[in-house]
């Protein structure tokens, strides 16, 4: 199947997708870090992002790859291993940026579908189930408080040895919902046919297992 999970930043998305990924024994692709490559890309060339013509030029030269692994997926750019880069601040920030430019949101959503092609996928991000992969067999939909959000990102930043202002991560966490939402190219919203989850209150196992019934039950199954 192809399963595509949905949802604001810090819903608890990535890391249930990952989980889940690992317990169906299926292939986790995270649209969010090819966009934070190609983040980076513009970085290291210089181009910034209102400047069309060249983006248009890097988009063209630039090679994206999520290279498998069970220990955790590695991102390629050009073949250089950037996985840790792209998690840095400044990179968050640019690829907020980066995924508004329609050509940028082209290339991505056409490797993301062809990364996902054969099926066996987990692919998490903002747009999976209403534009990268509109008939995926599961939509889901993750949601949570943009205060309880903003504590699980202050803590992840702490365990990284970052300090973390609360009232700063939820002010940027709802300046990014706003965009989000607002955008004019592909806006976070849930499709349709999506199952909405509310995270506030689950733990991660918690999401994990509820997710995981779900799918056993579209597989009419006891069992994966």
């Amino acid at each position: 199947m192809i399963i595509a999970i949905d949802g604001p930043a810090a819903s608890g998305k990535s890391t249930t997708a990952k989980l889940l990924a690992n317990r169906l024994g299926y292939v986790y692709l995270d649209s969010g870090a090819m966009y934070r490559a190609c983040a980076l890309a513009a970085l290291q060339a210089g181009v910034a992002h209102e400047d069309t013509d060249n983006m248009d030029k890097l988009l063209e030269s630039i090679d994206i790859r999520i290279q498998y692994s069970p220990q955790g997926n590695k991102v390629l750019l050009n073949d250089i291993d950037v996985t840790k880069r792209i998690r840095e601040e400044d990179i968050s920030r640019l690829s907020s940026d980066i995924s508004t430019l329609g050509p940028v949101r082209e290339k991505m959503v056409a490797l993301q579908r062809k990364m996902g092609e054969e099926g066996g996928v987990i692919m998490d991000g903002r747009d999976i189930g209403t534009v990268v992969f509109p008939h995926a067999d599961l939509k889901f939909f993750m949601i949570a408080t943009a205060e309880e959000r903003a504590r699980r990102r202050c803590e992840e930043l702490r365990q990284k040895g970052i300090e973390a202002d609360y009232e700063v991560v939820l002010a940027e966490l709802k300046q990014r919902d706003l965009q989000d939402s607002t955008r004019a190219l592909a806006p976070l919203k849930p499709a349709e046919d999506s199952i909405q989850i509310d995270t506030t209150d689950l733990s991660i196992e918690q999401q994990v297992d509820l997710l995981h019934q779900y799918v056993l039950g579209k597989l009419g199954t006891a069992g994966v």
